[in-house]
């Protein structure tokens, strides 16, 4: 999704970016995927299914931790598609799962071109893991992997960490989303000598904009009267997602209010956990995953305010969508939403997994700050700094700065 948001924002300043995927899920004819005959798609499916096999194999036939962790084993040479020798510029995004192999990375590299490398997690610079955690072995050679069932100094961990040395002595120049992923990023093995650009994510603030909040309850069928709680995640019963902190809270919440005040709004998927929802101090409706962008932004400008409890977030996109819908955000002060929350300025930033000053954000959002005031600043801050105009920007000077890309100049925003 950021890599589409990217690419059309690109497009709109008067320059040309298309995207190559293995799994079309867009009309965008600038979208072009690998898997075009039922052929391709059978061989990319058995190497997703061959990169899960060795790691089930290496990890001693347990399936805990199966997608914690890539290898890169197997992919598609894509040196030689027509896309990539048009190119002025190779642009990486999420390249696991069989889309690109350690191999055929390396295969672009030899077509010295320069290649920009836009890190959504920490893989690139960990030796299997997308999120190290407190783990610092990234630091060093990996190995003794807390993923691995069978740790060691040569483990699975440190023979992939050994394929990826050459990283750092190539044409790949690396950007992260946030400054908290930059400096996680600075301190590994492989990428520390790198020089390492922070540019943060696209949002369509043209989509995600403010809108009348009465009227979005009345669409959606939701109550006037309730102070609405939001919280949406790709997995809401991830660990990492913290919704534990946000029940725990909930409980201080309504310790000395009525929880007849309130209705949570959950959104995203629930994977192998009936029981999850059960229990929660207040009334709660599980709206599952969105399809359709519109009634995204109607639930943000529905809600009072969007909490994600997250032990980290590399960016953070839920926050700033819903910030860019006038609906503020109370997050922990720990990773990548540091970036996009400014504390009681336009959002709160509770202590690090204290579910009583998540509470205290929640309470001071809704009962005690100027609401029009910090909802208008919600909605600044992701417009000066994460609306199409300003990242395509960002992009457009760094493409030049690394390679003899001509500008073009109308990317300000009309």
């Amino acid at each position: 999704m950021a890599a589409n948001r990217l690419m059309k924002a690109l497009n709109k300043t008067g320059h040309e970016a298309r995207m190559l995927v293995r799994d079309k899920q867009t009309d965008d004819e600038r979208v072009i995927s690998l898997n075009i005959t039922w052929r391709h798609c059978l061989i990319n499916r058995f190497r997703f299914i061959w990169e899960r096999l060795m790691i089930f194999f290496h990890n001693r036939f347990t399936k805990k931790n199966l997608f914690a962790v890539s290898i890169a084993n197997t992919g598609n040479n894509i040196s030689k598609h027509p896309l990539v020798k048009e190119a002025d510029i190779i642009h990486l995004h999420w390249i696991n799962q069989g889309f690109l192999s350690l191999k055929n990375i390396r295969q672009l590299t030899k077509l010295n071109k320069p290649i920009v490398w836009t890190m959504h997690d920490m893989w690139p610079g960990t030796g299997i893991c997308h999120h190290a955690g407190i783990c610092e072995g990234f630091r060093n050679k990996c190995g003794y992997c807390s993923f691995l069932r069978k740790q060691g100094e040569k483990d699975l961990s440190h023979h992939v960490w050994k394929q990826k040395r050459f990283f750092c002595k190539k044409n790949i120049h690396f950007v992260t989303v946030s400054r908290w992923l930059a400096s996680k990023v600075k301190q590994s093995s492989l990428i520390g000598q790198s020089a390492v650009t922070v540019i943060p994510n696209v949002i369509d603030t043209a989509v995600f904009q403010p809108g009348d909040k009465l009227l979005a309850r009345k669409d959606l069928g939701l109550p006037y009267d309730k102070k609405i709680i939001l919280m949406g995640a790709a997995k809401l019963n991830d660990p990492i997602k913290g919704f534990g902190y946000l029940r725990d809270a909930l409980e201080i919440l309504t310790a000395t209010d009525s929880k007849e005040n309130y209705l949570l709004l959950l959104f995203g998927s629930i994977k192998n956990a009936p029981n999850f929802l059960s229990n929660l101090p207040i009334a709660a409706l599980y709206l599952g995953t969105f399809t359709q962008t519109q009634d995204l932004v109607k639930l943000y400008q529905a809600a009072d305010v969007t909490v994600a409890p997250s032990l980290y977030e590399t960016f953070g996109q839920t926050i700033s969508e819903a910030m860019a819908c006038g609906c503020p955000a109370v997050s922990f002060d720990n990773s990548g939403q540091t970036d996009i929350i400014e504390h009681q300025v336009n959002g709160y930033l509770a202590t690090y997994q204290s579910a009583e000053d998540l509470a205290a954000g929640i309470r001071w959002v809704l009962s005690e700050a100027d609401y029009v005031s910090l909802s208008g600043k919600a909605v600044e801050k992701v417009r000066s700094y994460y609306s199409e105009w300003i990242v395509a920007g960002e992009y457009i000077d760094f493409y030049e700065k690394i390679s003899n890309f001509v500008k073009n100049h109308k990317y300000n925003e009309p």
